[in-house]
């Protein structure tokens, strides 16, 4: 069932062009759910000759405040009231807040906000340091001045259009009262200074999706001279340019947390409400959830591989329901799986298990994680079931690691032996190519945490 709209409901909304494809409703929407605020958030599209009327349109409507997204970031200016002065410096606001006297919208900047958080969070200091920038566009300009306040030593501004960035310095310069910011071509990468590592932020749209094998820079010896990689793409959530900073051994770092962190800080303007740290951290779920488009996941692998706990991570963390197979089936047969192996056999069981998730595909469920059993895609007509319901993660563990998971737990009826370290074995070594086949993804959870194996599912799917 949707929100209660109500005479007293209020509206915030985003314009710009196009806006389908943005995720700030569902940040916004299950920040007013988290805090029971009376309000409703909703992209509007907007033309760039109907700004004005948008503005104005709003501010006679009782609009409580607005985002403002491409192209429109420094076209709607000339209609506010008053504007912050950093946002005014960079010459682009993303946040309309109405002002004092109701009268007008005073802009500001909660890229530059959302965007210095998330490398605080990171523990990245811009003190002292040399930073690149690559791009010279919409979101660079906010990245260039914060380096600026923030006490970087230089800035390298790369862009494909040198003109574009030796404007961009020049305003930096300005602001900063000194040359702090340099201007380079961004084929002339290979020239920057090699006695020292860089911060890069990637501030183009190059890796996002769907060509997302692409990097503005390929050349591997790039990436050797940083020490951090901040991407703002967030489609995929692993860009190229940040596997690529990985692979040199930087510190990479998503802009997924940007986009929740100018959203927040908007929200925060428009509400006068405190968000916390639980409340922002269940919004970053349900951002990766709407980034999963909905895509189920099922969790296969040997007893003891982490499926449960693993499951239940994935829950909380991308706001999916929980389901486990087993516990489903125990549900409906209203007995445990013990005693089904012990009255009815193992074959009962295997059949139960193909009719529960045979009705699961038929249900045409989304936003669900999936536990299966051990067993369960021994069968082929299963292991097809499960193709079709989601993304398939095969959890291997070595059987010492799950040896030492299982060895105290009595209601395992497969390892009801004398030697339980070889059964593990032995069933090991029979379904591996079974498991194999039926997975899209291989993860091995001897040497991570459950809250790792998570992330490492996420980032492998979006």
């Amino acid at each position: 069932m949707g929100k209660d709209i109500k005479g007293t409901t209020r509206v915030c909304g985003l314009i710009g062009n196009p806006v389908h494809h943005t995720l700030s409703p569902a940040i916004h929407n299950t920040l007013n759910e988290l805090t029971d605020t009376d309000m409703v958030y909703v992209p509007f599209e907007v033309r760039g000759e109907n700004v004005e009327a948008a503005v104005k349109g709003a501010l006679a409507l009782d609009v409580l405040g607005l985002n403002v997204t491409i192209p429109h970031k420094s076209a709607v200016i000339p209609f506010l009231k008053e504007i912050d002065p950093v946002a005014e410096k960079i010459g682009a606001v993303n946040t309309l807040v109405r002002t004092e006297d109701n009268t007008g919208f005073r802009g500001y900047n909660t890229d530059y906000t959302g965007l210095l958080r998330s490398l605080k969070e990171e523990n990245v200091s811009l003190s002292g340091q040399s930073v690149i920038i690559l791009g010279a566009g919409g979101v660079a300009r906010p990245a260039a001045f914060m380096c600026v306040n923030e006490g970087a030593a230089e800035v390298y501004i790369l862009n494909r259009t040198f003109e574009r960035a030796a404007d961009l310095c020049a305003d930096v310069n300005e602001y900063a009262g000194k040359d702090i910011a340099i201007p380079m071509e961004l084929s002339a990468y290979n020239e920057l200074p090699s006695d020292k590592k860089y911060i890069c932020m990637q501030m183009t749209q190059v890796g996002l999706f769907p060509e997302s094998d692409k990097a503005v820079i390929e050349d591997p010896s790039f990436y050797e001279k940083l020490s951090t990689g901040f991407d703002a793409v967030y489609r995929p959530l692993n860009t190229q340019f940040l596997q690529n900073c990985k692979k040199a051994g930087a510190k990479s770092i998503s802009g997924l947390r940007m986009l929740l962190y100018q959203g927040i800080d908007a929200y925060e303007k428009w509400d006068g409400i405190k968000i916390t740290r639980n409340q922002s951290e269940t919004v970053y779920g349900r951002l990766l959830g709407e980034l999963m488009d909905g895509q189920n996941i099922v969790l296969t692998g040997f007893m003891g591989s982490g499926k449960s706990t693993v499951a239940k991570m994935l829950s909380t963390m991308l706001g999916y329901e929980l389901l486990d197979s087993d516990s489903e089936i125990e549900h409906q047969q209203r007995t445990t799986i013990s005693s089904i192996f012990e009255h009815q056999g193992e074959g009962a069981f295997r059949d139960m298990e193909t009719e529960y998730i045979k009705q699961l595909l038929e249900s045409e469920k989304k936003r669900f994680i999936l536990s299966v059993g051990g067993g369960l895609p021994l069968k082929e007509v299963n292991r097809e079931f499960l193709k079709k319901i989601g993304k398939v993660i095969f959890l291997k563990a070595k059987p010492e690691t799950v040896y030492d998971r299982i060895k105290d737990d009595r209601t395992r009826p497969l390892l009801k032996s004398d030697d339980v370290l070889q059964k593990i074995k032995d069933l090991q070594n029979e379904r591996r190519a079974v498991y194999e086949d039926a997975s899209d993804i291989e993860i091995d959870t001897d040497a991570i945490d459950a809250l790792q194996v998570a992330n490492e599912i996420i980032e492998r799917l979006i």
